[in-house]
């Protein structure tokens, strides 16, 4: 207990000697309070301090240390950072890091600093990088690791064995091995385990299983998602031709995730997402984030005032309606957002495609309707006791018809999204709620119109 306390104490000094000014006597104080602190911590410092005082602490940091904290950075901040960093520093931080992050991180630097920190590698590994750096940036392949040990089906399990030996600090990972044929054309896979309790002479090819594996073309967030429903440790990656030319592993898998769940997030709140921590982030770079989708939800919002001004009259005739416009058009937009939601969840984890858009209309057809007539009824009695039966009828009908419309709505938004390549979570809530405000005011009108025979 007292160790995290004073931890937590130590990291509190850091954080201040950071945020103020820096001179000699400020690094030397910096650099005993990081040899207090936990590695975790020192990690949540530099992300969420700028990029010159991230440098600053890197400084004290011994190699190991700084690279380790410098992976869990996200790549776009590790370029600002780089930019910070003496020449030296950069190179040793660049050299440790594994091919496909390394990849990541020159993707978001100058060409012309990339193109430097690449000569600086060694020959296999910038083969290794380049290799890597050729495939876009939506493909897995950016993002496997190319330094995959390749087990021969002709081997035997000694054979395999001494090869794993000579080769273990080589590949990112070798709990799970891929078996290949000629052309290092992909067999299967064979896990250590197996092959540790195999005996000597056994050939590879009698304990290869089939494995799932994916194309390096394939798009990174449905590779990661279908390897996540698998429940893999490691997955093969191939070529058009089936050529094994890398290997996928849970924590790049999980990079990927965060990151697109991140971006669904924030563009389903109406905000892009940030390439960088919160408190890192300059007001500029919040303000940029935000106002897009502000803009985009203003303009948009000028339908519900345009449908608002042709009802005037109606509006004049029967005051009372204009009450209940803020329960509709909530009912609508939160209607519509649940059912977005739940869509854009099913479209990312595979369990709805574009084919079953059918399937999904009719499916959130009924459930509106079936909450539409609880809501419905609900309304139908309160402003029926509180107001009048006419009116309770027009309410409850519009509910019924507005929680039908935005269910509808709101489940096929982002399967058209997805049809046209569009991302799903941009379709949804923002966008949704506007849409269903100025529909459900259509609705609501026209069955008031019709309902109390207003002219």
């Amino acid at each position: 207990m007292a160790n995290t306390t004073e931890g937590t104490e130590a990291a509190d000094r850091l954080e201040s000697a950071l945020t103020g000014r820096i001179d000699p006597h400020t690094l030397d104080e910096i650099s005993a309070l990081a040899r207090q602190v936990p590695r975790a911590e020192i990690g949540r410092l530099v992300h969420t301090s700028t990029p010159l005082q991230s440098a600053m602490l890197f400084r004290v940091l011994t190699k190991a240390e700084a690279l380790d904290v410098f992976e869990d950075l996200p790549p776009a901040y590790q370029a600002e950072l780089i930019g910070n960093l003496r020449e030296p520093e950069v190179a040793d931080i660049v050299e440790g890091l594994d091919p496909d992050d390394r990849a990541e991180l020159l993707g978001e630097l100058p060409a012309s600093v990339a193109s430097r920190l690449m000569k600086g590698l060694t020959a296999d590994e910038r083969e290794m990088t380049s290799a890597v750096l050729g495939y876009p940036k939506s493909a897995i392949g950016r993002y496997m690791s190319p330094e995959v040990l390749g087990i021969h089906e002709d081997w035997t399990a000694a054979q395999a064995m001494e090869v794993v030996r000579a080769r273990i600090d080589g590949p990112e990972t070798v709990y799970l091995l891929p078996v290949v044929g000629a052309g290092r054309v992909l067999r299967g896979v064979i896990s250590l385990r197996n092959l540790l309790a195999a005996d000597e002479d056994t050939i590879v090819e009698d304990m290869v299983r089939d494995s799932i594996s994916t194309h390096a073309l394939s798009d990174r967030e449905e590779a990661a998602r279908e390897f996540l429903s698998h429940r893999l440790i490691a997955m093969p990656v191939t070529d058009q031709e089936e050529r094994l030319v890398g290997i996928l592993t849970i924590d790049d898998v999980l990079d990927i995730i965060d990151e697109e769940d991140a971006e669904d997030f924030a563009r389903g709140s109406g905000t892009e997402p940030l390439d960088r921590s919160y408190l890192s982030s300059t007001i500029i770079r919040l303000v940029k984030s935000r106002i897009v989708w502000l803009l985009v939800l203003a303009v948009s919002a000028i339908l519900t005032v345009q449908v608002l001004e042709v009802y005037e009259d109606r509006l004049d005739q029967v005051v009372v309606l204009a009450l209940f416009i803020p329960l509709l058009t909530g009912t609508g937009g939160n209607t519509g957002n649940q059912a977005a939601t739940t869509v854009t969840r099913a479209l990312a984890v595979g369990e709805v495609r574009v084919r079953d858009l059918g399937r999904v209309i009719w499916r959130e057809l009924r459930v509106g309707a079936v909450l539409g007539s609880v809501l419905g009824t609900l309304g139908f009695v309160v402003a029926g006791l509180v107001y009048d039966w006419a009116i309770g009828l027009v309410i409850g009908l519009t509910l019924l018809s507005v929680c039908i419309m935005a269910a509808t709505v709101g489940g096929l938004m982002p399967i058209i999204a997805k049809k046209v390549g569009a991302d799903p979570a941009v379709f949804s809530n923002p966008f949704i709620s506007t849409f269903c405000d100025a529909t459900g005011l259509i609705l609501y009108f026209t069955i008031a119109t019709t309902v109390l025979g207003l002219s």
